[in-house]
């Protein structure tokens, strides 16, 4: 018994589904109500992956290529200096600030082993974003 298609020809059927990501992710710049930049801002704080190229600075080794993530975009929390009353002569600090930086919330310790010459291994350790926050700069 020949088994057909639901378009008439034999043979196997193979169905897929596309889902496309800017669709899933509806990146439409916008705000919240209390002025931070909203989830769907295509421009906001989130890791963005990268290949990058490990290799000893000094051995002859083989060298790998790796996945890694930095955090990047903005923070739209407002900056700002105020200037700091003291009823000292001496101002060590004339103003408090704040700002807000894009950087790494959550990582992972990762490793990578090279082959080097002569048969022995080196291994290179980098930490992995696996998620990024605005966080107050120090």
């Amino acid at each position: 018994m020949k088994s057909t298609s639901p378009l008439g020809n034999p043979g196997v059927t193979l169905l897929f589904l596309v889902c496309p990501l800017l669709v899933m992710l509806r990146c439409t710049a916008s705000k919240t109500d209390n002025g931070n930049v909203a989830e769907t801002d295509p421009e906001r704080c989130m890791r963005h992956h990268f290949v990058d190229t490990i290799s000893h600075p000094l051995y002859k080794c083989n060298s790998k290529m790796v996945l890694l993530a930095r955090c990047e975009g903005r923070c739209d929390q407002t900056s700002r200096s105020e200037p700091v009353i003291s009823f000292s002569s001496i101002l060590k600090q004339p103003f408090r600030s704040t700002c807000h930086c894009c950087r790494p919330h959550t990582s992972k310790l990762k490793a990578v082993r090279l082959r080097c010459s002569g048969g022995t291994r080196v291994t290179a350790t980098y930490r992995y974003i696996l998620s990024c926050n605005c966080e107050e700069c120090s």
